[in-house]
């Protein structure tokens, strides 16, 4: 790229800056309009200032709904927090303006950093830019994560201020909406208003279902259901405490030790992202230091071999990025803020011929492929469509065939161009060439090229029609009074360069290489499941502890039985959700039947264990009596649950810093020492082997 288009571009974006700084002081001169002032003189006494973010950022979402690209990032935000206020329009309008104008904020400068740094290429430019799309959602996300650990903290502060109303009102509902009125924790707040409606309504049980689907997270969903079973059927003492309140107490410590969860996780992962993306920045500035320093690595950076190290450094970083997101999950709400309902690859399907063509991949319901892909998409609990995916696969099958098929043609097209442009010179092994060895090396390439031109195409060509047309003069008069030897040498190595241009065309294997390239991509998003898969196999110890939890809290409860344990499981169930499900519609049909079935499709020891429990409860004991070992042993359990954690986080923590610091290291030792190692050491090998034929 030239200096004359980054001075543009530059240009460009400070005009952007300056006509946002004009719409801000637009905004600010129309918001003291009258009718505006009126709407102060009635609010005069509720706020300190006339002017306030809150208003400007209720102003900047009625702007960002009005831009396409920057609508979709806004109604994404507001999916997930519009389940965290629940009915408050206004909180939920100014978090969504205030993230995104954060987010835009940052996006910004980085973009005129990535512009300056790799203005001389536009491979790693365009990359960088595109790259920023996939780095918008990390910073979203990390912002609304932060809302989502706040309301989890509210819910510690609002636990405890409930043990205090409920020993003031002893009644379930009084205590909540007492509580409510806190107007200090808008968040929290909303969920217990919206707890407190459920409990006073008609039906209490059908509104209480209907809110466990937009719950936030599973402990506000665990409290909802113990306050609702605790109001139905009363409270009772156990071992001179309130049940409700021991319940609570349970719940408190679940939330606890999330916290200290997803604050470590935070902690291990809050720089292996950047750490993955920041050393591409420095590609080109490590390529510029090492042609500046050492020329003979000029062929190598400029060249084929260098482009192809590159490309692969990108798509590695890429993936690196990805993996490392995905491994971060730390649990929290993570609500699915794609468009379930009708993605763009619902759309596309929907499309006769699209849907034709896509149906020929998918394989038959019934046949061993379908059941596995079924099964890889449950156990990494993804929520496409089995069309979907092979519409993923497809697309990113043909676009990684073109675009292979493209780079292949472009680094073709590099050596042809580096063969008419580079210096025709040996370069010495460190340093760079003096102008005036420039200049003479570029006069001698020139000279090279008149005949590139005159014998390129032409396969028979040796060295002695070159050598011919050099003593004749008739393409150039350069070689008219040089000696035979000085021609021979010219001769041989424009013969050579001639050989290199015509065969850099596209090769059968290079087609056959880029199938290769398309059928990986092809089975990435089946590798991705898998992944997803894996990792939620290191949490299967901390969500049977979860299911612990809740039985502990429900085995006290008069009327609570083996299948109302079963639902809340399934209610709560991630990793075991589909066994257990498969369970409950099967329950009725006979109880001891479905639980055997339940520890046929599980195999995980823990919770095979807690099914013989409740087999046990269904004929023989008193539910209380079969899981009395989680009561006795509560301590126990926690010590174990706090260990658990640990090893999923150390876990964790060593997959990702071995992803995060992947480019890093390859940047380094493949794109810096071993060209330069291996390179110098050719050079000099080179350069010996002259020495001792001039001697």
């Amino acid at each position: 790229m030239s200096n004359d288009i980054l001075m543009y571009m530059l240009i460009g974006i400070g005009v952007l800056f300056v006509i946002i700084v004009l719409a801000y002081l637009m905004l600010r001169r129309k918001m003291q309009a009258s009718g505006i002032r009126e709407i102060q003189k009635l609010r005069a006494g509720t706020e300190e200032k006339k002017f306030t973010k809150e208003i400007l950022y209720q102003k900047l979402y009625v702007k960002y709904l009005k831009i396409p690209f920057i609508k979709r990032y806004l109604l994404k935000i507001r999916r997930r927090l519009e389940i965290i206020n629940i009915d408050d329009e206004y909180l939920t309008r100014q978090q969504a303006s205030k993230i995104l104008t954060n987010a835009i904020l940052i996006i910004i400068p980085l973009t005129i950093i990535i512009v300056m740094m790799t203005n001389q290429n536009t491979l790693l430019m365009v990359f960088l830019l595109v790259f920023e799309v996939f780095l918008t959602d990390t910073i979203i996300g990390g912002m609304v994560d932060k809302i989502d650990n706040k309301l989890l903290k509210q819910q510690i502060n609002f636990f405890s201020e409930i043990r205090h109303a409920y020993h003031e009102y002893n009644m379930v509902e009084e205590a909540i909406y007492q509580v409510a009125q806190d107007d200090e924790q808008p968040e929290m707040s909303r969920q217990a208003e919206k707890i407190y409606e459920v409990l006073i309504s008609n039906d209490p049980e059908g509104e209480l279902e209907k809110y466990y689907d937009i719950a936030p997270n599973a402990y506000l969903k665990e409290f909802a259901g113990i306050s609702y079973l605790t109001k139905e059927f009363g409270d009772r003492k156990v071992d001179g405490a309130s049940l409700y309140l021991k319940n609570l107490n349970n719940i408190t410590q679940e939330m606890q030790l999330e916290i200290l969860k997803r604050d470590k996780l935070d902690y291990v992962f809050q720089s292996l992202s950047l750490i993955a993306i920041v050393p591409i920045l420095f590609m080109e500035p490590i390529k510029n230091w090492a042609v500046g320093q050492f020329s003979f690595t000029a062929s190598f950076y400029q060249g084929k071999a260098g482009m192809i190290m590159q490309i692969f450094i990108l798509i590695m970083t890429f993936i690196c990025y990805l993996l490392t997101r995905k491994l971060k999950d730390n649990g929290s709400v993570n609500m699915n803020t794609k468009n379930t309902e009708n993605p763009w690859q619902a759309k596309l399907y929907k499309i006769k011929i699209v849907k034709k063509f896509v149906d020929l991949f998918i394989p038959k319901q019934g046949t061993k492929e379908y059941r596995k892909l079924q099964q890889d998409m449950k156990d990494a609990a993804s929520k496409d469509k089995m069309e979907w995916i092979y519409i993923n696969r497809i697309l990113l099958c043909i676009v990684t065939f073109i675009a292979s098929i493209i780079i292949i043609m472009y680094l073709h097209n590099i050596v042809i161009q580096n063969v008419y442009t580079d210096p025709t010179a040996d370069y010495d092994i460190i340093g760079q060439m003096s102008e005036a060895a420039t200049r003479d090396a570029m006069a001698i390439t020139e000279s090279d090229n008149d005949y590139i031109l005159h014998f390129k195409g032409d396969t028979s060509v040796t060295v002695d029609d070159i050598v011919r047309e050099m003593e004749r003069g008739r393409i150039n008069k350069d070689y008219l009074e040089s000696s035979a030897d000085e021609i021979q040498v010219a001769a041989e190595r424009v013969l050579g360069k001639i050989q290199l241009v015509n065969s850099e065309n596209m090769q059968w294997f290079e087609v056959l290489l880029s199938m290769v390239f398309a059928v990986i991509a092809y089975n990435v998003p089946i590798w991705i499941l898998k992944f997803q898969a894996k990792m939620r196999q290191l949490e299967m110890e901390d969500e049977v502890m979860q299911f612990q939890t809740i039985i502990l809290m429900l085995m006290r409860i008069e009327r609570v039985n083996v299948e109302i344990i079963l639902e809340w499981l399934e209610r709560y169930a991630n990793i075991f959700k589909e066994p257990i499900s498969k369970c409950v519609n099967n329950y009725e049909s006979g109880p001891w039947e479905a639980l055997e079935q339940l520890k046929e499709d599980v195999s995980y020891q823990q919770f095979i264990r807690i099914v013989e429990s409740l087999q046990a409860a269904v004929e023989k004991i008193p539910i209380a009596d079969a899981f009395d070992e989680l009561d006795t042993e509560r301590d126990y359990y926690q010590a174990r649950r706090k260990e658990s954690n640990e090893r999923l986080i150390s876990k964790k923590g060593m997959i990702g810093r071995g992803i995060g610091f992947a480019p890093m290291i390859v940047i380094f030792v493949g794109y810096l020492i071993i060209p330069l190692v291996f390179i110098g050491i050719t050079s000099m090998s080179t350069s010996m082997s002259g020495m001792a034929a001039t001697y």
